[in-house]
């Protein structure tokens, strides 16, 4: 295993682990300044780690190309930021109470252009 895919599978680990405790600990009433930015950033780092490593197994179990595995590595890790950075923009459009059905599919498929618009 390399010590970049140690780092992410150890980076999931630890950002699930401070979402569930952000989730389950802190309270948004009491101290809004820290809850927020803290849930924000923990999630954010939980679904691009996560989903880097889905998409690194995706990628590997369906060989399309046959690059290597840093190359895998990039195209997954830069797929699971553009898709937390899509998540979080719909939670805060939620919280602002702007968030359609429509708005979301727009959100998203913003996101998907911009990462069929990016080279391979």
């Amino acid at each position: 295993m390399s010590s970049l895919l140690f780092g992410i599978i150890l980076s999931a680990l630890f950002s699930v682990t401070s979402l569930l405790v952000v989730l389950l600990r802190v309270s948004p009433l009491l101290s809004p300044v820290q809850a927020l930015p803290a849930f924000f950033l923990s999630l954010f780092l939980s679904i691009s780690t996560v989903t880097t490593l889905l998409l690194l197994a995706v990628w590997k179990l369906v060989p399309i190309h046959s690059w290597d595995t840093g190359k895998l590595m990039s195209i997954s890790l830069r797929q699971g930021i553009l898709l937390a950075s899509a998540t979080i923009i719909l939670v805060v459009f939620h919280l602002l109470g702007l968030l359609n059905w429509w708005i979301a599919v727009m959100i998203y498929a913003t996101f998907l252009l911009i990462e069929l618009a990016l080279e391979h």
